[in-house]
Parts: structure tokens; C-alpha cells; sequence
């Protein structure tokens, strides 16, 4: 009951393992046709909510990243992210797995975050081409 067919309620894919939960808010954001559609499906699927983009001006639990070297200023589109994310939310930074087109050096994200006042708490393999960096806000930080 409940279940959808080859799910089950044990959610055990990559949305889970990245921590996301029911009824969770998603922003996404640097969507483009190379992005994961199995992560981004899954995550929709245990969050039970639609991945929100950016023009939806609702506060995000969640904001989904998708950056690729070439697409500008990382330090500066974590710091608009951040202006959609609740207090306690995280940012999960989708970048290329190294080797690959677009792939981003683990410093210039240590960096960009830094700058954003954020924290890198983990890396992890988020999907068959991207690495997930988890950010987050100091504990006992301000936000803005």
C-alpha cells in the first residue's frame, strides 16, 4: 500500500542517501539538459514535492545546485541561493565528478562557499556524473 512499483517505502536511492526527507521544499537551480533526471525524479519522489525553480520565491528546506565550470561566479550564485534557504537548510552543489566537462576543483568550492558563508560539511557520488558537495551555515551563524 502506498508503494510505487519497484519502490518501496524504504526509500534507498540516491535522493535519501542525500538526506532529503518528505515533504521537504526543493529549489533547483542551473537546471540544463546534461542534469541527472534519476536523482531529480528520485528526489521528488521522497520529498513527495515538485523541485521549485527560481522564479517560485518560496523558502527552501533544500537548494539543489547544478554548477559546471564554465557557468560564472560560484561564490556569487551560492550567495543568491542562499537568499531562498530557511534557516537549518542546506545547499547540495552538483558538480561535474572529476574527469568530466565542467568538472569544479574541490578548492574553488571550498573557496566560493567561504565566501558565501557557508560550510562544506561532506562529498559524496550524487549520481553517475555528479558529485554532491553538502554546504552549510556555520552553527550559531546569523544569515542575512
Amino acid at each position: 500500500m502506498g508503494q510505487i512499483a519497484g519502490h518501496s517505502d524504504q526509500h534507498d536511492g540516491p535522493a535519501a542517501k542525500l538526506g532529503f526527507r518528505p515533504n521537504q521544499v526543493v529549489l533547483e537551480l542551473g537546471w540544463d539538459e546534461d542534469c541527472d533526471d534519476d536523482l531529480r525524479i528520485d528526489i521528488e519522489e521522497v520529498t513527495g514535492t515538485e523541485l521549485l525553480d527560481g522564479e517560485s520565491g518560496e523558502v527552501a528546506d533544500v537548494i539543489l545546485q547544478w554548477w559546471r565550470e564554465d557557468d560564472g561566479d560560484l561564490a556569487d550564485a551560492l550567495v543568491d541561493a542562499t537568499t531562498d534557504l530557511a534557516p537549518g537548510g542546506v545547499v547540495w552543489l552538483l558538480t561535474p565528478k572529476v574527469g568530466r566537462d565542467g568538472a569544479v576543483e574541490a578548492s574553488d568550492i571550498a573557496d566560493a562557499a567561504l565566501t558565501a558563508g557557508l560550510s562544506t560539511t561532506s562529498t559524496v557520488s550524487a549520481a553517475e556524473d555528479w558529485s554532491g558537495t553538502k554546504l552549510v551555515a556555520p552553527k550559531g551563524s546569523a544569515r542575512k
